[in-house]
């Protein structure tokens, strides 16, 4: 037991005569390994890019809404009708009427 311990933190493994089936291991772990890294580093990648991106998605969607209050409030009748009074302008007193058009042959 003892013998096989040292062998192996020594790495007789690695250099004896059918060494090559440990090496075959070795790389095919080594390149798993990697493999699971990189997805690993791929897969967080994609997560902060999410996370920016709605982040992102929530201040447009603040910004619309914003922009589209302040147009409801500028059209509003009342608004307009305090700014033509500075101008010097006043909504008519008569209210407007239909005009109808009659095509005689």
């Amino acid at each position: 037991m003892r013998a096989g311990i040292y062998s192996v933190l020594k790495g007789k493994f690695l250099v004896s005569d059918d060494s090559f089936k440990n090496w075959r291991v070795i790389v095919f772990v080594s390149f798993l390994a990697f493999f699971m890294i990189a997805s690993s580093h791929r897969a967080d990648k994609k997560v902060h890019d999410i996370a920016r991106l709605s982040d992102e998605v929530k201040e447009l969607r603040s910004a619309f809404v914003d922009g589209r209050s302040r147009l409801m409030r500028v059209r509003m009748e009342s608004s307009i009708v305090k700014k033509m009074a500075a101008k010097g302008l006043v909504p008519s007193e008569i209210p407007p009427r239909k005009i109808r058009v009659t095509i005689k042959n």
